[in-house]
């Protein structure tokens, strides 16, 4: 097995969307505290296992998913991992009209997560070639 390198642009946005869920998943696993503060979340210090979620729940599945995507580079990977950001953008918005989040940061985060998902299912579904 090795490591399949894109051939063309829009494999090359799709590849780059699961290589940014990878990195964003080894900040959450390896640096935990990096990762809580730049998604301005606090833990509290009678909980330090505040800090196992970051690296099972969160880095988990950003590392699974995200490294899947690159090693198989299979269509239904690849709209898996937009349909996972497409529900985090839905999240957030949620979040957004229902908690008051309606903050520069939330739409900031909500652009990028929405090129996150769009990468991928654009290219799976044969938008962009």
């Amino acid at each position: 097995m090795e490591l399949y390198w894109p051939a063309s642009q829009g494999e090359w946005i799709a590849w780059s969307s699961a290589a940014v869920t990878v990195v964003f998943g080894l900040i959450m696993f390896f640096a935990p505290r990096i990762a809580f503060r730049i998604l301005r979340l606090q833990t509290v210090q009678a909980h330090p296992e505040a800090l196992s979620e970051s690296r099972a729940t969160m880095a988990g599945f950003y590392l699974g998913l995200g490294l899947c995507a690159l090693v198989f580079a299979q269509p239904f990977l690849w709209i898996a991992l937009g349909v996972s950001w497409g529900f985090t953008v839905f999240g957030r918005l949620i979040s957004m009209m229902s908690d008051r989040g309606n903050t520069l940061y939330n739409w900031i985060s909500v652009l990028i997560e929405l090129a996150l998902a769009a990468g991928p299912l654009l290219f799976a579904f044969g938008f962009i070639t």
